[in-house]
């Protein structure tokens, strides 16, 4: 069996959180209704700070700390990964799907293909060149190539070696640093800007391996995020320097990488000391309530709008976020829970192998 860390659903609450927070006041300020509060407002999620890209992040930290670790003591570690990993977001993944055929043509008068729909379907639509349905699944794409990276070095071996993937992290890192100086090119900026997604979930794992399982020193976590921040500092200067747009602007894109990085070693520093059970439960869902965040604000935004005052903007969040709470509790008992349960069954038979990464304390991917 495996253990649940409370922190790691803390740290998932605070991160899904953090999506919608960003997404409800970014609405908010789009309506041009804002006063007084525009500076204020538009500094907080957009000049100085992005919340949405903090929380986002903050995920791939979390799945970097858990993923690597769930590859099961059976015959078929591999094979029983990719069902595992299968049943966990497809699922659910494409409950969304429909709620987008269903719901967005109403409420934002969008138009779907269906070839558009197709190739959404397989969540590779990132990979291909082809649009997202909806912009939020961008990141499941990041996910599903760390999947795929995860189970290249546990068949090589070397995601059983914790320095190996510390030499992997200063690799990338480096070459994230040097890279963006030597080709001016956008498209170069781009690819690596996936590249430091991937590293965030590499130095997840880095952290692990030096407070959990003790096979690492701090001095290569201090390296890790050392190099990680000045890549994405660099980054993310080379891709929008001093030009704002729609929210994503230099600093405030960096500084959700860093900060992300940051909260995410506290709280693995402390572990389940920082646990919130409140946020826990949240983190529990997040998975679901990322996904339906997106349809209650669509839904909200065209029945009620997002208000003009204080009050009103108050309450047009407040009831953006425990609907979607409300509502994904739904989706997970519903969808997500059972198809994780029913992946189960297509496991192969457990057996020990002296090659998998250590089973205690692995956490819930």
């Amino acid at each position: 069996m495996h253990s649940r860390l409370a922190f790691v659903d803390t740290l998932r609450g605070i991160a899904v959180l953090s999506v919608i927070i960003q997404h409800v006041l970014e609405h908010v300020v789009l309506t041009g209704q804002t006063g007084p509060y525009e500076r204020f407002l538009h500094g907080l999620i957009g000049y100085y700070f992005n919340f949405g890209r903090f929380g986002v992040v903050l995920f791939f930290f979390v799945s970097g700390f858990v993923v690597p670790y769930s590859f099961p003591d059976s015959s078929t570690p591999v094979r029983d990964f990719a069902v595992s990993r299968f049943f966990r977001l497809y699922p659910m993944y494409w409950f969304a799907i429909v709620l987008a055929v269903a719901i967005l043509p109403v409420t934002e008068a969008k138009v779907f293909p269906a070839w558009l729909l197709a190739v959404n379907l397989t969540m590779f639509q990132n990979l291909v060149g082809v649009p997202n349905m909806v912009i939020a699944h961008w990141t499941l794409a990041i996910e599903l190539m760390f999947y795929i990276g995860c189970a290249a070095l546990f068949v090589l071996g070397l995601l059983q070696r914790s320095r190996a993937v510390f030499a992997i992290v200063v690799a990338l890192s480096i070459a994230g640093i040097v890279l963006p100086i030597m080709f001016e090119q956008r498209i170069v900026s781009r690819l690596l800007e996936v590249a430091l997604n991937i590293d965030a979930m590499l130095i997840g794992k880095v952290i692990r391996d030096t407070v959990m399982e003790k096979r690492l020193r701090w001095w290569h976590v201090a390296i890790c995020l050392g190099l990680y921040c000045a890549f994405a500092a660099l980054i993310f200067h080379r891709l929008y320097g001093a030009v704002y747009r729609d929210f994503f602007f230099s600093y405030s894109i960096a500084s959700a990488y860093i900060v992300a990085g940051l909260v995410f070693l506290v709280f693995a520093g402390f572990g389940d000391r920082l646990a919130s059970r409140v946020l826990s439960f949240v983190g529990t869902i997040s998975y679901s309530v990322y996904l339906m965040q997106v349809y209650v604000l669509s839904v909200a935004l065209y029945c009620f709008g997002a208000g003009a005052t204080l009050a009103q903007w108050l309450l047009f969040g407040v009831g953006v976020i425990g609907t979607t709470i409300l509502l994904s509790y739904g989706t997970y008992a519903l969808v997500e829970k059972p198809a994780i349960a029913f992946g189960r069954r297509f496991r192969s038979r457990r057996e020990t192998r002296s090659g998998t990464l250590p089973s205690a304390q692995r956490g819930i991917a």
